[in-house]
């Protein structure tokens, strides 16, 4: 069988689709506003029917063994996702980061998971391994802590009010490259002297300022640097799932970009669900708890060099993740209620007037 390698004409319609799919993309979500789930539903399709017309192209020009292996890489690519849009919860309670926010901050988010997975097919995921456990258990952390606090959140008022990143452990550890900047700032991720002090003012009680700094990145962009870290995270995955199915590059990146490109959408298609189905944010609390569970036992074994009596597959974690959900949407049929008024679900919201 032929390699495929990188014929011409698939790389510039790959090259011109992903352009214009980004630039409209970002067009259309320019003001930052909430999300509706109409929005959400819709560009979800448009990214699946936008794989598939690639597919289409595959099978048309390279024939149906090179368009199967790139459907193959597609489909697992999607399904090993569903874990980063539960960490993507989490991160987002962990800082309280609203709807439009969570827009930008996923914007950029899908742009450097794009980057990274170009290294990691050029490269291989190997490069970070020594790496790979430690950051299982930073990540098992903030999302197990992320799934406590929403799990309180199911009997206690939602506390609205802004969390103190002065004292957080990430904005912390960040403020030692770089001065960070103690609340948020609207949806910027860096502001300067003038700006800060305007906003230091507002701030109750009042910020006093370090004579000394002349700008600021602010926790949403330390909010962005976790995400980030996020995918590389589970990059390490998906990655080789994917070199497995087969070994051309470019089938490879091609299949990881189109299932990375329509997981924004999924993310907040499935937070939004959450408003209107009343159990399933208690399913995807049991979904993290979940998660945080398997980071930390990968990072035990790694570390311990321990061999656990049971292996926590990307099929078996599949299957646990959508079997979990897929019950919270069926008791909230069963059993309807009113949703929980401050929850994560209405921090999806529907789209501002």
């Amino acid at each position: 069988m032929n390699t495929l390698a990188f014929p011409l004409d698939t790389v510039a319609i790959f090259g011109a689709v992903f352009v214009l799919s980004m630039l409209v993309d970002l067009y259309q979500h320019r003001r930052h506003r909430s999300v509706s789930a109409a929005n959400a539903a819709g560009w979800s399709v448009f990214w699946i029917a936008l794989s598939l017309g690639f597919y289409g192209w595959i099978r048309y020009r390279h024939g149906e063994h090179h368009a199967s292996m790139f459907l193959t890489g597609y489909v697992l690519e999607k399904t090993l996702s569903i874990d980063n849009l539960m960490v993507f919860i989490a991160v987002f309670e962990f800082f309280k980061i609203h709807s439009g926010l969570q827009h930008r901050i996923l914007y950029y988010g899908i742009l450097g998971a794009i980057v990274f997975r170009a290294i990691f097919v050029g490269l291989g995921s190997g490069i970070l391994i020594a790496v790979g456990p430690w950051a299982e258990i930073v990540f098992g952390l903030v999302v197990g802590w992320a799934a406590v606090k929403m799990l309180r959140g199911e009997s206690e008022a939602h506390e609205e009010k802004e969390p103190d990143y002065e004292h957080m452990g990430l904005v912390r550890f960040f403020r030692r490259f770089y001065p960070v900047f103690p609340s948020l700032v609207g949806a910027s991720f860096f502001i300067g002297r003038e700006e800060a002090e305007r906003a230091a003012a507002k701030h109750a009680p009042p910020l006093v300022l370090d004579p000394g700094v002349k700008r600021w990145m602010t926790p949403a962009f330390v909010c962005l640097l976790v995400v980030e870290g996020s995918d590389v995270l589970f990059a390490f995955d998906s990655v080789p799932a994917v070199i497995a199915v087969t070994k051309e590059p470019l089938l490879v990146y091609t299949a990881m970009i189109f299932a990375v490109l329509g997981l924004r959408s999924l993310y907040f298609l499935l937070l939004i669900l959450t408003r209107y189905l009343v159990h399933l944010e208690k399913a995807v609390i049991v979904v993290l708890f979940f998660i945080a569970a398997k980071m930390f036992l990968g990072a035990a074994e790694h570390l311990l060099h321990v061999k656990l009596p049971f292996v926590i597959t990307p099929t078996n974690s599949l299957v646990v993740v959508l079997g979990v959900l897929s019950l919270g949407v069926l008791a909230s049929f069963f059993w309807p209620g009113e949703p929980v008024e401050g929850s994560p679900r209405s921090t999806a919201g529907e789209e501002d007037a």
